[in-house]
């Protein structure tokens, strides 16, 4: 178990829970966790934030359950709470659709699941309240649903009271929910076993104490699956562990804020990249990343530079989205530009005003919403690079941050 609790949220399997206000959302989600995470109550819009939960599915394993706030929410407050509904969307790989047994489906349940066909989640339809039913009422809602185009094999009837059900939806969960397809490793391809691989791993202000952030220990661990050899050292010290190895690295990996100084130490002879880009390429999102960095060569006087976080951390006073990108952005481009920032679940709808994004890693964020994101920008005209691509951009040595990916370089002049 200790290991499931330590799986990333990034990889674990998304389910969200959706509905109306008080069509059960949160006791289902509860008779599935078997814990009382989520508030219950008779008052309508009791879950105003998202809500989430880390447990273990068998056979799927690791998953994040999200109880969401009603979709039929009313009033200002209440709209900014059902688009935090459809924005969870966003990072669902499977949705579970819970409807009020009293009523069937609304207008808003089906409206909920159109966004969710548009976006081909897998998906069940869970009537809840079934105890309260007669057979024949049961039936007369269920003909009403295949009616409204919910198919009779991804209908589920529960009662989250009296626990009917559950086991079976928990089943069906399982065997529905997969995690958004992601056959590319993170770094295992690009090494063979017992190669030596160097990490640098600044140390500064912005370095959480005692520990390493979760995109350095992902690829130390997928290196040691690999019987690669990791190397991890400060950048402070990348110039005396390349000479006492006594053989060139198969690889040099480096956080992306020393790129330029790790790119003057490492000899050109030895393959270089940094985190981000690895995390890029795991998420689906390199290529366009790489094309969206030129942006930087187009930007004018008053254009905004929208900078994305894809978690929230308390910001040091050198912090490298607020404070580093845009002075190396301005100090590159000599403009007089803009910055607007966002950070953890929340991004924006509306794109068109910005001229560049400029996302992190996204190491927090599941592969679907990463594309998500990126889907966005590229829809409404917007180019989107991340951090680490931008900075190698900046600094000059993007065509070899990913020389190790042909068809990447092949993108670049």
């Amino acid at each position: 178990m200790a290991g499931m609790n330590q799986t990333p949220t990034s990889e674990r399997v998304h389910i969200g829970f959706f509905g109306r206000r008080n069509a059960g959302k949160s006791s289902v989600m509860n008779a599935v966790t078997g814990q009382n995470l989520a508030v219950v109550s008779q008052v309508k819009g009791t879950t105003t934030d998202p809500v989430y939960k880390s447990m273990e599915l068998l056979p799927l394993g690791p998953v994040t359950l999200m109880d969401t706030p009603g979709i039929d929410d009313t009033g200002e407050l209440g709209a900014l709470r059902v688009k935090k509904s459809y924005q969870a969307l966003n990072k669902t790989d499977t949705a579970v659709v819970v409807l009020d047994g009293d009523l069937g489906a609304t207008p808003e349940d089906l409206a909920l699941i159109s966004k969710i066909r548009e976006k081909k989640i897998p998906w069940l339809a869970v009537v809840n309240k079934q105890d309260q039913l007669t057979p024949v009422r049961q039936q007369e809602i269920e003909t009403d649903l295949v009616g409204d185009g919910i198919p009779k094999e991804q209908i589920l009837w529960v009662s989250a009271t009296e626990k009917t059900g559950i086991f079976e939806l928990k089943e069906r969960l399982a065997h529905l929910a997969k995690p958004e397809e992601n056959q590319q490793p993170l770094v295992s391809d690009l090494v063979r076993p017992e190669d030596f691989v160097v990490l640098v791993v600044p140390i500064d202000k912005a370095a959480p104490k005692g520990r390493l952030i979760l995109p350095q220990q992902q690829v130390i661990r997928d290196l040691l699956d690999t019987g690669a050899i990791p190397v991890v050292c400060r950048d402070t010290e990348l110039e005396s562990t390349l000479t006492r190895l006594g053989q060139p690295p198969r690889l040099v990996i480096t956080d992306s804020q020393a790129f330029e100084k790790v790119s003057r130490i490492t000899p050109e002879s030895i393959p270089l990249t940094s985190f981000s880009i690895l995390f890029a390429r795991y998420k689906g999102t390199l290529e366009p990343s790489v094309k969206g960095a030129a942006a930087l060569d187009t930007l004018e006087d008053g254009d905004t530079v929208l900078i994305c976080e894809g978690c929230t951390h308390h910001r040091q006073c050198d912090d490298i989205g607020s404070v580093k990108l845009p002075r190396w952005i301005g100090e590159y481009t000599k403009k007089e530009l803009n910055f607007a920032f966002t950070s953890g679940t929340e991004f924006p709808d509306e794109l068109e005003q910005y001229k560049m994004i400029v996302h992190c890693g996204g190491c927090m964020l599941n592969a679907r919403e990463m594309k998500y994101r990126m889907s966005c920008a590229l829809d409404q005209g917007v180019p989107m690079t991340n951090y680490g691509i931008l900075i190698a951009q900046l600094k000059g040595i993007l065509k070899r941050s990913v020389a190790l990916f042909a068809e990447i370089a092949a993108l670049l002049p």
